[in-house]
């Protein structure tokens, strides 16, 4: 990974980094578009590492998803606002976004499988139009030895 002026760049895939400044407007052009945005809060890379495998999985959901999504990852400085904002409370975590709705967080990395299945279920659930529902998906306990 690529440090530069003291930030680790975790920006892969042509994603754009938000912050509280112009995080509306990332949204606001997601919702024009009719999709679903998935935005990173990946954390400190050194306190969490795995934040740089989802940082590498994100565009590839976006891919998988075939435009159902777009991403962005929250810009180190503005992760304790937006965090705040979304509910997020553990990282990293992506956070799934429709018309100022926040429908899910999915916590920690994951397998594929239930990523793809969690994403599936969440953008495709029939919205509310009132008070937002969040789902937070957290890893599963395996027993040592059990297979992905």
């Amino acid at each position: 990974m690529d440090f530069q002026q003291g930030k680790h760049v975790l920006v892969r895939g042509g994603l754009p980094e938000v912050d509280a400044a112009n995080v509306d407007d990332f949204l606001a052009g997601v919702d024009a578009a009719g999709v679903v945005a998935v935005l990173l809060s990946a954390g400190d890379p050194a306190r969490f590492p795995e934040a740089i495998d989802i940082a590498i999985v994100l565009p590839e959901l976006i891919k998988a998803f075939q435009g159902r999504l777009r991403g962005a990852v929250i810009a180190r400085a503005a992760e304790a606002e937006l965090g705040q904002r979304f509910g997020v409370r553990v990282q990293p975590t992506l956070i799934l976004i429709a018309k100022g709705e926040t429908l899910g967080l999915i916590a920690k990395i994951q397998d594929w499988s239930v990523y793809i299945d969690r994403i599936s279920k969440l953008i495709d659930r029939p919205r509310s139009s009132g008070a937002s529902v969040v789902a937070t998906i957290m890893p599963q306990h395996r027993s040592p030895g059990a297979g992905l």
